[in-house]
């Protein structure tokens, strides 16, 4: 059975109604999640397929096999040749790409409407047929070993994120890069790719996103067609990972090298992530990192550092809880010419202990909620941004319905929840305190 769904209508202002998406969503016998999201006004499609696992999901031992995995699905089945996946979708003025996080893995297309049929047989093809040769792996795998070369191992920022993170995470697999450590990458093999590829790649391990100028009966013929044969991986385990401990004592790093152009003070702490049905704490904290350091000319640490005591040539703050398990709440500050990162961190310390004190600024509230309104509006533009707001949501456990109300449980927040958030997250005995410097200015 098709169920439709409407997103309530979002308002820019009361006397200004905004249309929303239109969503249909059904559920193939073999496991298959497809949602359908509307919207005609070009003749083109958004075809994504997202899997419920990522690099937080691979077995010890094997870390980067996710994202490995992501880049040997471009290698070819029995019907498409290695490397001819892309060639054929460009082909028909398309493009396409893929991507892993540590929650998901997921492929997409953007086509002619009247090319889904072809992409969708494409997709569906390499679920459950996907052929690898012993010198596609080695290929591969060199490319991905350059790929952290590049992207990692030669950027100080990148490594000094990377340290950060498995210093927050001392048991849960977000503390593990998704690219993987350099040297288990160089141990990973083709059983490996493949042990994995068949138990997640699966229908019933997956969610297909088709928006823009279809309609929900001629997907589902399409998706019964081509995805309706395949089979689910049965007795799929449960997505539990190993939890974190309880933090008692704040966690602390400097990492120096002579590439670093300018030095910085980053904070994380941990936060609950984005729960189905129970938004309203991940709400509290996504308006608590706009008034902390969401604007570089109004937010608290901007106004404080960077215009009042001049200590920052830039701050920020974010909320990451887009995620499965326990998200990040982070802060940056960056120090002006002339005051060190100890300075920077008093600095931004006595700015959070001075906003903890007052509260919030309820016109800067209203202000930011209304910038957020806005804001999701004009995304509401964007088909491949509808596509990527479903899939991942769908992915990490939400359901359309916490998709769709989200909007108003952000509108909703009140400045006691926002309060009531930072007193119970931003708390410097669970917090992780990273210094980025010149190997210069530490004297080597």
């Amino acid at each position: 059975m098709i169920r439709v769904l409407r997103a309530a209508a979002v308002l820019l202002f009361v006397s200004s109604p905004v249309l929303a998406e239109k969503v249909t969503d059904f559920t193939l016998p073999n496991g298959l999640q497809v949602v359908v999201i509307e919207d005609h006004r070009a003749p083109v499609v958004v075809h994504m397929v997202w899997y419920r696992v990522g690099a937080a999901d691979e077995p010890p031992g094997r870390s980067g096999i996710a994202h490995f995995l992501e880049h040997l699905m471009f290698k070819g089945t029995d019907d498409v040749p290695p490397g001819k996946f892309s060639e054929i979708v460009q082909a028909q003025g398309g493009n396409d790409n893929a991507f892993t996080s540590w929650d998901y893995t997921a492929y997409f297309q953007r086509v002619a409407a009247d090319r889904l049929d072809l992409v969708m047989k494409l997709e569906a093809d390499r679920m459950r047929d996907l052929r690898l040769l012993e010198n596609d792996v080695t290929t591969e795998r060199a490319v991905i070993l350059e790929e952290r070369t590049t992207r990692t191992d030669s950027d100080p920022a990148a490594l000094f994120a990377e340290q950060t993170q498995a210093a927050q995470y001392l048991n849960h697999p977000y503390g593990i890069p998704i690219i993987g450590w350099r040297h288990e990458i160089e141990q990973l093999d083709r059983d490996d790719a493949l042990a994995f590829y068949s138990r997640y790649y699966a229908p019933n391990n997956a969610v297909l996103v088709v928006a823009g100028d279809v309609k929900p009966d001629e997907v589902k013929r399409l998706a019964e067609l081509h995805y309706g044969p395949l089979a689910p991986t049965e007795g799929l385990p449960p997505r539990n990972r190993p939890s974190e401990p309880p933090q008692l004592a704040e966690r602390r790093l400097t990492m120096a090298d002579p590439r670093v152009a300018q030095p910085y003070v980053a904070r994380s702490y941990l936060a609950p992530e984005r729960n189905s049905g129970a938004q309203e704490k991940a709400a509290a904290l996504t308006l608590l990192a706009e008034l902390l350091g969401g604007s570089g000319t109004t937010s608290v640490l901007a106004r404080k550092l960077t215009f009042d005591t001049k200590t920052a040539l830039f701050a920020s703050a974010d909320y990451d809880g887009d995620t499965l398990d326990v998200g990040t709440f982070g802060l940056i500050v960056a120090p002006a010419p002339g005051v060190s990162l100890e300075q920077a961190e008093a600095a931004m310390d006595a700015a959070v202990d001075q906003f903890l004190k007052d509260g919030v600024d309820p016109k800067a509230l209203d202000r930011i909620k209304a910038q957020i309104r806005a804001q999701q509006i004009y995304a509401n533009d964007n088909t491949s941004g509808l596509a990527n707001r479903y899939g991942a949501a769908l992915a990490n456990g939400l359901t359309i319905a916490d998709v769709q109300a989200w909007p108003e449980v952000l509108q909703a927040v009140t400045a006691e929840e926002v309060m009531a958030a930072a007193h119970e997250v931003l708390d410097r005995r669970t917090a992780v305190t990273g210094y980025l410097d010149t190997a210069e200015e530490q004297g080597q």
